[in-house]
């Protein structure tokens, strides 16, 4: 299963998507943020989109659709939005709902990686 990542401003939310990243059996990761997040390293291999996140939220979404159409062999994704707000959390599952993809969302807790 693919697992699918948002990553907004503040570097501290990143530590849940890098856990995620570390402790997950994943067959592709992808992180999705602005600028700010192209600085995001991680010793697995990812893919990084660059997404415009100050978009008001339905070009916000179109964003996330155009940029993630084709990107999934599955029916289904891991996502993990423990980074961002709720405007580009919407955007994003709404992006994903409508290419269409099911939905798992992914956590990380002490008792490992969690399915919510």
């Amino acid at each position: 299963m693919e697992l699918v990542a948002l990553l907004s401003t503040g570097k501290g939310t990143w530590e849940q998507v890098s856990g995620l990243m570390n402790h997950g059996e994943w067959d592709k990761v992808i992180l999705l943020g602005g600028d700010f997040a192209k600085s995001f390293t991680h010793q697995k291999d990812f893919e990084f989109i660059n997404i415009d996140l100050d978009k008001k939220l339905k070009p916000l979404k179109e964003e996330f659709t155009e940029k993630l159409k084709g990107k999934f062999q599955g029916m289904e994704v891991a996502c993990s939005i423990a980074s961002g707000d709720g405007k580009e959390h919407m955007a994003l599952i709404s992006a994903l709902i409508n290419l269409p993809v099911g939905i798992r969302f992914a956590a990380l807790t002490r008792e490992g990686v969690i399915d919510l």
